[in-house]
């Protein structure tokens, strides 16, 4: 009989490993806004043998929980970048949800609407910025609704409901930028961290900010930090609220979880470090 209850915990264990991340619809039927999208999603490897995703039309949230035993109770909303042409799915998604599961943290990464690619049009660039403008509002759309939902179904996920954060990544830095400017009530991050950030022109400091934290490299050639990070910062300080910006000499742009031997490479540490003073990460 012991034989049998082992082999079947065994089993079990087994099943739920294959099973792997759950993946949750972000909305239950076609995303507003978008109803009509027809083209299908795919992925596109690139020369650094990054995977990356393209034509995402349904958004969803690909859920990534840390053991039972090292979960704090806080959760990020994960926003992988790409120029709102596709989403770095691997080393700015995966990848960290994987570290945030190491500091104990439930990690949900966003797949959010990006413009359609990978047909005629995408070569005209009055048709790419034309699709570019008409995205940009519904991927933050995807991210406002990726904080509620992660708010709604906190008890399920080991998650508190006061705890549910925000991080994104170049393009999907500019997402969970806006989601921190616009978030009211059950759509507002408790805390947020906009790495390498591409960012709205217009910045109005929410009544209540969050907690901020930036990462950029002097060098991003993609995304200066004189039209990002340096002009958030300050907005967050004559505020009179809390946060922390770190500039490295050299990076780069797009590095997110990749190793350059540079000091940019430390980054995630210097986050654990903040979330540690947040209090984010005590249980």
């Amino acid at each position: 009989m012991a034989l049998i209850k082992l082999a079947s915990a065994v089993c079990c264990l087994l099943t739920l490993t294959a099973a792997g991340p759950q993946v949750v619809p972000l909305y239950p039927g076609a995303a507003p806004g978008s109803e009509t999208w027809t083209w299908s999603e795919s992925e596109q490897p690139g020369d650094d043998g990054l995977r990356r995703v393209a034509n995402v039309t349904r958004p969803t949230l690909t859920v990534y929980l840390p053991g039972k035993d090292k979960a704090n109770g806080t959760g990020v909303v994960v926003c992988p970048g790409g120029g709102f042409r596709h989403l770095a799915i691997h080393h700015e998604g995966e990848d960290v949800a994987r570290w945030l599961n190491a500091q104990g943290v439930a990690a949900f990464v966003l797949k959010y609407r990006v413009m359609r690619t990978g047909d005629a049009g995408e070569k005209d660039e009055d048709v790419v910025a034309r699709r570019r403008a008409e995205v940009i509002p519904r991927a933050v759309a995807d991210g406002l609704e990726a904080i509620r939902l992660v708010r709604r179904r906190a008890a399920e996920w080991g998650v508190r409901k006061e705890r549910i954060g925000i991080l994104g990544f170049s393009a999907g830095g500019w997402v969970a930028t806006a989601v921190t400017l616009q978030g009211r009530a059950d759509t507002r991050p408790d805390f947020s961290a906009p790495i390498y950030a591409a960012m709205p022109e217009a910045i109005t400091v929410p009544p209540t900010p969050p907690p901020l934290f930036l990462v950029h490299a002097g060098d991003d050639s993609s995304v200066a930090t004189t039209g990002t990070s340096i002009r958030l910062y300050p907005a967050w300080k004559q505020a009179g609220a809390s946060a922390e910006l770190h500039i490295y000499a050299n990076g780069g742009h797009g590095f997110g979880m990749r190793k350059q031997s540079l000091p940019v490479d430390t980054w995630t540490s210097r986050l654990r470090d903040w979330m540690a003073a947040q209090g984010l990460t005590a249980p």
